[in-house]
């Protein structure tokens, strides 16, 4: 008797140890939260928005500079690219880019980088930014800090924080594909172009949480801790509750849902990268600052930006992203995107 009960007393503790704790207030979430620092998103944001990448127009080559370093820190990270994929690059052709707003583009590239789930690698939950700004006009270089050099840094340091858990045995249930679109600023070219031609099926996409611009303030809003969220439930009542949760848990900002008005004048909804998901059933939110006196003007640096809220913002994507990728059940699509 006594030879049989060890070893199950034994087996009974080594599967309580081994149980994953992945609620806001366990050591899985906060050690992997702690990774995304002003520090490095500053040190991010300073060469993605610097003069030596020309503004980053679509398809030029400061674009493709600033593309290389973010595959760079993809890899110094440990972070490869999907394994359906031979690289990081989803090329988007010119013939493609040349539609709609785009005139005279060249090829382009979108990059995506992947962490696979553990135990439902098929669902995907996709966060997404621009990595293109609107480059140089009469020799003057616009640098996109915020526009979308915030989005872009954000993404990567998010990447980091789940790679850090996947590192330390605590890797998120469902798969996550960190995607920077090119061709924003000539229409949503790059995202149009993933939803055309997806890399994993849109029916097993989960969600996509986009981020353009979160690194400033409106001149209606300095002062507070804020952001605004564009969508969030537009095509899933749950993913606004899951989000509102991760603030009031985490981050604390005061969300701002001006613009989910219909009668919204700016109609921001469909004025990034995140709408062609959401027209593809996808539920969406999108994470914005609002408009500034820089934006589209050649003094969107670096040196502007507010990299407490740039942090406090990117670490509420991250508590999103961590609950969508972790809970037992997808969330619901259960609204219509009737806009």
């Amino acid at each position: 008797m006594k030879k049989f009960f060890i070893p199950l007393f034994s087996v009974v503790l080594l599967s309580s140890c081994a149980s994953v704790n992945y609620s806001y207030d366990g050591k899985a979430f906060n050690h992997s939260l702690e990774t995304i620092t002003q520090q490095n998103l500053r040190k991010n944001l300073y060469v993605i928005a610097s003069d030596e990448m020309g503004g980053r127009d679509t398809g030029s080559p400061g674009q493709k500079k600033a593309g290389e370093y973010i595959i760079k820190q993809y890899q110094d990270m440990g972070v490869s690219h999907p394994d359906v994929m031979d690289s990081f690059y989803q090329k988007v052709p010119a013939a493609y880019m040349n539609t709609g707003r785009g005139a005279g583009l060249p090829d382009s590239e979108n990059i995506l980088a992947f962490i696979k789930g553990s135990e439902k690698p098929d669902e995907i939950i996709v966060i997404s930014a621009h990595y293109d700004h609107v480059g140089t006009k009469n020799g003057v270089v616009y640098n996109g800090a915020d526009d979308d050099g915030s989005g872009t840094v954000a993404v990567m340091e998010i990447a980091k924080a789940f790679q850090k858990a996947k590192k330390d045995g605590h890797g998120p249930k469902r798969s996550i594909l960190f995607l920077h679109v090119t061709g924003e600023e000539h229409g949503l070219l790059g995202s149009k172009y993933y939803a055309d031609h997806p890399i994993y099926p849109m029916a097993n996409t989960v969600a996509n949480l986009n981020i353009d611009m979160i690194g400033r303030c409106d001149p209606g809003n300095c002062g507070k801790d804020y952001v605004y969220v564009i969508g969030s439930e537009m095509l899933s009542t749950d993913l606004k509750k899951i989000n509102v949760e991760a603030n009031n848990k985490v981050t604390k900002l005061e969300l701002n849902y001006k613009y989910d008005d219909p009668k919204d004048p700016q109609r921001l909804y469909y004025r990034s990268d995140h709408y062609n998901f959401a027209k593809n059933g996808v539920p969406v939110a999108f994470f914005f600052d609002g408009i500034h006196e820089d934006y589209h003007k050649p003094t969107d640096d670096a040196d502007k930006i507010d990299y407490a809220a740039l942090q406090k913002r990117t670490q509420l994507v991250f508590a999103t992203a961590w609950e969508l990728a972790n809970r037992k059940d997808r969330i619901v699509v259960d609204g219509k995107n009737n806009r």
